[in-house]
C-alpha cells in the first residue's frame, strides 16, 4: 500500500485518491463542498511558475487550490500508472 501524503508533494500528471481532509471549520466544510472528499480520484493538470497555486482535476472540473489549502488534504498517490 502506498503511503499517504500531502496533495502539495504531487507532480502534474500525477493521479491520486484523497484519504482525508486535514482541517475542519470554515475550510474543511469549504473542501467538502468543492467535491474534496475521502475516495475522490483527482489528478494535478499544473503548477504556476513559483509553485503555488496548484491545479486539479477532479468530478469533471477544475479546481485551484493555494499551497497552504493542499497541505490539509492527504491523498494516496495511484501506482503503475
Amino acid at each position: 500500500m502506498t503511503p499517504s501524503v500531502s496533495l502539495r508533494q504531487l507532480k502534474p500528471g500525477q493521479r491520486a485518491v484523497v484519504k482525508k481532509i486535514g482541517t475542519g471549520g470554515e475550510l474543511g466544510r469549504r473542501m467538502r463542498e468543492m467535491g474534496l472528499v475521502p475516495g475522490t480520484t483527482i489528478q494535478v493538470i499544473g503548477r504556476a511558475p513559483l509553485k503555488d497555486p496548484v491545479a486539479i482535476k477532479l468530478r469533471g472540473y477544475n479546481l485551484t487550490l493555494r499551497n497552504n489549502e493542499a497541505d490539509h488534504i492527504l491523498v494516496e498517490p495511484e501506482t503503475g500508472s
